[in-house]
């Protein structure tokens, strides 16, 4: 899903009480300027000033207006239209220093529109860079249910009435966190990081059947509840007579992976049977998960014993 269009007039709007941010040229066009999304273009968002590999939205800080400032009219006006040649959204001074009081009265590319700020540039641009990536990140939507459990984030997904909001209902009463019911979002907000978050509309419910909508924070407190977290899992859960999605291995089990905003996410397939615990499952697989993560796999174990135990039986037939 695309991001939501972001403008100038937007981001000023937004950040720029927190950060001081005034205009000194444009504040007519900003709202015609269009920031674009953070796969769009190789281009870096914000950052220091850069004429090589432009940023979208260059911050200056008080070194560089020095040197501006130092230039003469020809060079002065030169470097304005070089950054107008090169798409510069917006140009942001920062720790109080402004030397583009004045800027050519014609030139043949969209002049960048001038802000100014009395906080340092280092901070300027960590905000921006967060809040754009925030924003301007691509988004996608995924049938499931997602939670936190043991401190990671995990899509519980598979098909309709299998099962997932009463498995999330156990697994909530076991102390793990519900971060969002049916439609979570995530977004990619880092190259190897998504996040995922709830719908506002959905933000604290849980649809069970026969039980309804449960607000889940009025019925179990705020430390139910989790805002947002990094997706590192997905639990797929299917009816035990539908073949798994990835490869069934007796000592690794069901395990894959599947692409989501162009991320291969790691994926365990659980086969749902009366009488089993599901929810003790899905804490079992995030717990192998993690043990993977630090290079233990119980699979590999128990063959490196195997063959241990092979070579020790040979050596001791061995004359």
């Amino acid at each position: 899903m695309m991001p939501d269009k972001l403008t100038l007039a937007d981001l000023v709007a937004t950040l720029g009480p927190r950060m001081g941010l005034t205009y000194v040229h444009g504040q007519k066009v900003a709202a015609d300027r269009i920031l674009p999304g953070t796969t769009d273009s190789d281009l870096p968002l914000a950052g220091h000033l850069n004429l090589i590999r432009p940023n979208r939205i260059q911050v200056i800080g008080d070194r560089e207006a020095a040197y501006i400032e130092s230039l003469g009219p020809t060079e002065h006006e030169k470097l304005i239209h070089d950054l107008a040649a090169t798409g510069t959204a917006a140009v942001i001074f920062a720790e109080g220093t402004c030397p583009f009081e004045q800027l050519p009265a014609h030139c043949p590319h969209p002049l960048p529109v001038i802000l100014c700020t009395s906080s340092s540039s280092h901070e300027v641009i960590a905000l921006l860079r967060y809040f754009l990536q925030q924003r301007l990140a691509h988004t996608a939507v995924r049938h499931g249910v997602f939670m936190e459990i043991l401190g990671a984030g995990v899509l519980i997904s598979g098909d309709s009435s299998v099962g997932k909001s009463e498995v999330a209902l156990e697994l909530v009463s076991r102390g793990h966190r519900l971060i969002a019911d049916d439609a979570p979002e995530f977004a990619r907000i880092a190259p190897d990081i998504i996040r995922g978050t709830c719908p506002p509309l959905l933000r604290d419910l849980l649809e069970v059947r026969g039980l309804g909508v449960l607000n889940i924070r009025a019925m179990y407190g705020d430390s139910a509840i989790k805002r947002g977290k990094y997706l590192r899992l997905i639990i797929d859960l299917r009816d035990r007579d539908r073949p798994p999605p990835v490869p069934d291995d007796r000592l690794t089990g069901c395990r894959g992976e599947i692409e989501i905003l162009g991320l291969r996410i790691p994926l365990v397939s659980l086969p749902v049977a009366p009488g089993r615990n599901i929810a003790v499952m899905i804490e079992a697989a995030v717990r192998a998960h993690l043990l993977h993560l630090q290079g233990y796999v119980a699979g590999d174990d128990l063959r490196t014993r195997q063959r241990l135990q092979m070579q020790s039986a040979r050596s001791e037939q061995a004359p």
